[in-house]
């Protein structure tokens, strides 16, 4: 999989990955693939995890959303976005949604981080969205990220700080995760 960040620390926030892409045990490190885990949707920027496929996937069937549907300026806006996306994902692109028999919903099948000067979203595959106060991760490096951004909160002065930890210590220590990390960064208008 991967490891995807946000940090947010005082006025600024950054969204940040890892850059291999993996195929079962084969690896496309940096320089052999373009890796999109991070893409730009209007004035945010997201970042997700899983299979391959969900990248190219998610970018065009967000593209595809007339502007009246594609909100990402809030949690509530985040989630509007994503109901309506959901049919789109199965009648354009076949998505398959059942992941267990006991699914209380349907599944969209990916994680996904936002970043934006709103703050910093996530939305899981039920399509439960989050706000983060602070910092969260997503894909097989998610522990070791969470753990190396709680270390560094309280000594980092941005938010850029916090995001690199997290990624590098996925890096370092999840198999499916590798350098250099990508990064956007951003300052906050509330």
């Amino acid at each position: 999989m991967s490891t995807v960040v946000v940090a947010r620390k005082g006025k600024t926030l950054a969204i940040a990955s890892d850059a291999l892409v993996t195929f079962g045990e084969t690896r496309l490190p940096a320089g052999y693939e373009a890796n999109a885990k991070l893409f730009r949707v209007g004035r945010s920027w997201l970042g997700t995890v899983g299979t391959t496929a969900h990248m190219p996937v998610l970018r065009q069937a967000l593209a595809d959303l007339p502007p009246e549907l594609l909100q990402l300026d809030s949690r509530d806006a985040i989630f509007q976005t994503f109901l309506a996306l959901h049919p789109r994902l199965k009648d354009r692109f076949f998505l398959n949604t059942k992941e267990n028999d006991s699914d209380p919903y349907e599944s969209s099948q990916f994680s996904v981080l936002i970043a934006n000067r709103h703050g910093i979203f996530g939305v899981e595959s039920y399509r439960e969205v989050f706000a983060f106060d602070r910092f969260w991760a997503i894909g097989s490096g998610r522990r070791f990220a969470l753990g190396a951004m709680h270390a560094t909160w309280s000594g980092a002065k941005t938010a850029r700080e916090v995001a690199t930890a997290g990624v590098a210590a996925g890096c370092e220590f999840d198999t499916s995760s590798a350098g250099p990390v990508r990064m956007q960064t951003f300052t906050l208008t509330t």
